[in-house]
């Protein structure tokens, strides 16, 4: 598993592994949906479907 193997090479204490840890997966995230996710939605799914109404509206 990969989590033993990055608990084993992150030094410090328990704190600090917990702290670089969390480091780490705040970095994680903000990596998908900064890059991955946007790539995807562009990429791979459909455009959405607009939902603006385009019949003028009357005037008075």
């Amino acid at each position: 598993m990969i989590f033993p193997f990055v608990w084993r090479i992150l030094p410090g204490p328990v704190v600090v592994k917990v702290l670089l840890l969390l480091v780490l997966l705040a970095a994680v995230v903000y990596a998908l949906f900064t890059w991955v996710f946007p790539w995807i939605a562009a990429d791979i799914l459909p455009p959405p479907d607009g939902t603006v109404d385009v019949t003028p509206t009357p005037t008075r």
